[in-house]
Parts: C-alpha cells; sequence; structure tokens
C-alpha cells in the first residue's frame, strides 16, 4: 500500500473511532430519553395512533426508513404498524412549497394526516430546519406528540418542545456522527416498540 493509501487508511480509521466513541458516549446521555420515545411510540401504536416523521436529505432518508421499519417489519414477524414518511409524496411536496412556501410541507401533511394520540418523529441534525420546526408546531396544535431528534444542542426545535415531548439530542456538533447516532436510535426505537408490543424474541 503506497504512503497515500496509507494515509487514506488512517482518515477511515479515525472515522470509525469517533463514531464509536460517540456512540458509547451517546448511550449514556441518550438511554433514557430512547427508551422513553419508545414507550411512547409503542402505547400511540398500540391505542390506534399512528408514527409520522419528517426531515431533510439524510433526515428524510431516516425517516422514510424508520416507517418502512414499522409498515413491514425490523427483525422479528409481527404485524404491519401504522406509520407515513411525510417526505415521499412528491405531489404534495410540491404543490404545498408552491403554492404556499417550502416551510410548510410537513405542518400541512400533518395537520391533515395527524389525529391527537399519534406521535410525530421531528429529524432535524442541527434543530433549525425550518420546515420540520412548523411540523413541529402544528403537532402541538392538534395534539399530536412530538420525539424530536437532533444534534449541535437542538437549535431552535429545543426551547419550543413541550413537557411531554421527548427531545433525543446527539452530544455532537458533526452532521456525519450525528446521523450515524440517528440510525442507531431509529433502530433501538423499533426494537422497544417490538419489545413493548410482542415481548422479547431474543
Amino acid at each position: 500500500m503506497g504512503q497515500a493509501d496509507a494515509k487514506l487508511l488512517g482518515r477511515v480509521a479515525a472515522h470509525f473511532a469517533e463514531s464509536a466513541r460517540l456512540k458509547l458516549q451517546a448511550a449514556e446521555a441518550l438511554g433514557a430519553p430512547v427508551a422513553r420515545a419508545g414507550a411512547l411510540l409503542a402505547e400511540s401504536l398500540k391505542n390506534g395512533g399512528k408514527a409520522l416523521a419528517c426531515g431533510n436529505g439524510g433526515s428524510a432518508a431516516d425517516a422514510q426508513h424508520f416507517a418502512a421499519e414499522l409498515v413491514n417489519r425490523f427483525e422479528a414477524e409481527r404485524p404491519p404498524l401504522a406509520a407515513l414518511a411525510l417526505t415521499t409524496d412528491s405531489s404534495n411536496l410540491t404543490s404545498i412549497a408552491n403554492d404556499y412556501a417550502w416551510e410548510q410541507v410537513f405542518a400541512k401533511q400533518l395537520r391533515a394526516l395527524g389525529r391527537r394520540g399519534d406521535v410525530l418523529l421531528a429529524i432535524s441534525t442541527s434543530g433549525n430546519s425550518a420546515n420540520v420546526i412548523e411540523a413541529l408546531r402544528a403537532a402541538h396544535e392538534i395534539g399530536v406528540r412530538v420525539i424530536a431528534l437532533t444534534g449541535k444542542g437542538g437549535g431552535k426545535m429545543a426551547p419550543l418542545l413541550a413537557r411531554e415531548d421527548v427531545h433525543i439530542c446527539v452530544p455532537h456538533q458533526n452532521t456525519a456522527r450525528i446521523q450515524e447516532v440517528h440510525l442507531l436510535v431509529l433502530h433501538c426505537l423499533c426494537d422497544a416498540i417490538d419489545y413493548e408490543l410482542f415481548g422479547s424474541k431474543r
């Protein structure tokens, strides 16, 4: 392996090491809110509610990933669960953005589809995404509880959360590292939902 290759290998190893350190650090800081969020989602689904998720870019992908794990399955065979990503309907997204504003693309969908007892998973690595913030406000208006999945201190979303909401804020400033922990958190939530609703399979 050449000198350039060795340097690149070192960069790759450093990414792995930093991600691993952050996950171990976050386990202690985020364990309680993740467990509370999992219980909140399970309670909503058990009572006929649904999970709605939104975010931008990589967070949009996470919202869709989470919804798919619930509607299809996570690791164990079980009935499908009600979940919807608000990021996938291009006609809704583009018509709302065109007729109103991009900031409203999730909020308008939430007002149409959300019901009291549902849960919104609001994902923003910075906590400053304007359309996610508007969705958070809409959720409070219609009685939908919020799980905020953020980083970088929670940004503008943090002070808007109500006491009954759950804030899962990754203790880091780097977007890539925050997203890596977000994915782990989503898998923890899926596992918690399956455990609460259907019992342990392992």
